[in-house]
């Protein structure tokens, strides 16, 4: 197994919090199983983190995660399993489920995330057809794949109030797409399961609303096993009518870069951090790492230049920035090969499946990795995330990875909060 090497002195808070996650365990998974009772847990999710060596945190959570086929094969039963799981709670009686992904057929990367998607869900009993939103593609278009596999794009076909592809007629539609750009008229109003549902998309989803949700399960969490929640918790505040080319809402950017950095150099004086604190402002939707930069002063908001405005000011699909999250920004001092790296950790329902390591050798340990020129290194998360060695060391892997998947989990646990939220606001409308 892979361990990733820390640049930092392995000791101080981050050793304190990794062995009261182990001591607590049994409190923990109790706790846990009673949460994953009370919660419709999301289909499948991804989550950011960021170890900093005194810190542990969520940084993103995706719910219509993109790499799966960066996952560890070996740990592909675990993935079918879980799926088992996921799907006879969502749609009991599922044998056929049309699988759309998103709208583009060049990044041959993504399109070997959806093959494995449709491989683990036929090895979970179900006949899988891949349907595209593309108008481009009219009839049933094969693409090769490197490795020598292939995968079938088919244009979807509405026939009242049911979705699917030629011949085919699924009972549940499942999407990987994050609807980014809106909800199209063809999702909306379908009599078939839509997994995950389309409140979950970023035409309506907030980063704001998650870390408001993750803020609640951190001071919980924090409570039950006796820690500071900042050592799981970025501090985080919202801007919205932001117009980054107009410099409108510069003034409540830079206000809250400079407060989160006092409340970090607050922290940071508690614990003996020596690190310059820093922020990042990111836009309120959208992944892909679009729409991110780092700053260490709110002045700085007000000297960006042409270029970064412009970097700033959209999203994926052109999409306009006009909220955006102004988060605290947390080290990685993990490193692979001296390249930085953070974890990124996989769920399908509540079950970590496994993980991989996001590297990127030409950024630093306070920016975003999600960039071009990153790479990937696969973990075998699952079995570490599950069975850690309470006798150990608190840093050896099986114990670092198993504190990775609790802190993912928190994250789930949030989207899970967020999303009945989303429910609840959307059912209270007029």
């Amino acid at each position: 197994m892979l361990v990733p090497h820390l640049t930092t002195a392995l000791s101080g808070p981050i050793l304190d919090l990794e062995k009261r996650i182990l001591d607590a365990m049994p409190v923990i998974e109790h706790w846990l199983r009673g949460q994953w009772q009370e919660h419709v847990v999301p289909f499948y999710c991804s989550v950011d983190l960021r170890n900093s060596g005194f810190k542990l945190a969520p940084v993103d959570t995706n719910l219509f995660p993109g790499g799966f086929n960066n996952l560890n094969p070996d740990f592909m039963p675990l993935c079918v399993q879980a799926m088992m799981a996921a799907v006879e709670k969502i749609c009991p009686d599922a044998r056929s489920v049309l699988l759309i992904p998103e709208s583009h057929t060049r990044n041959i990367f993504y399109l070997q995330n959806v093959a494995t998607l449709q491989t683990i869900m036929r090895h979970a009993g179900m006949d899988v057809r891949i349907g595209t939103l593309l108008p481009e593609i009219t009839v049933a278009t094969t693409i090769d794949l490197p490795g020598g596999g292939s995968l079938t794009l088919e244009p979807v076909q509405r026939q009242g109030n049911r979705l699917g592809v030629e011949g085919f007629d699924p009972c549940a539609v499942l999407l990987n797409n994050d609807l980014s750009t809106g909800v199209p008229a063809i999702l909306q109003n379908l009599e078939q399961t839509i997994i995950p549902p389309l409140h979950a998309g970023w035409a309506t989803r907030r980063k704001s609303q998650h870390f408001t949700a993750y803020d609640s399960v951190a001071q919980e969490f924090a409570k039950l096993i006796g820690i500071d929640p900042w050592l799981i918790n970025p501090y985080f505040a919202y801007c919205g009518e932001i117009n980054f080319h107009e410099k409108k809402g510069e003034d409540c950017v830079a206000g809250n870069v400079d407060e989160i950095l006092r409340e970090i150099r607050e922290k940071y004086a508690q614990y003996g951090v020596k690190q310059d604190p820093f922020v990042i402002v990111k836009a309120d939707a959208g992944t892909y790492g679009m729409g991110i930069m780092t700053l260490k002063d709110g002045a700085e908001v007000r000297a960006l230049n042409r270029k970064q405005r412009n970097k700033m000011a959209v999203v994926k699909e052109g999409m306009p920035v006009t909220k955006v999250l102004v988060q605290e920004g947390v080290y990685t001092f993990e490193s692979i090969n001296q390249a930085v790296a953070e974890p990124v950790i996989y769920m399908i329902d509540h079950y970590v499946v496994g993980g991989f390591y996001r590297v990127h050798a030409g950024r630093g340990t306070d920016e975003n990795l999600n960039a071009p020129g990153m790479h990937f290194v696969p973990l075998a998360f699952a079995t570490t995330c599950l069975l850690p060695d309470r006798e150990a060391h608190p840093d050896c892997a099986p114990n670092r990875f198993y504190a990775y998947g609790v802190v993912a989990r928190l994250a789930l646990l949030a989207a899970a909060r967020e999303l009945e939220r989303g429910v609840a606001s959307t059912l209270a409308k007029p």
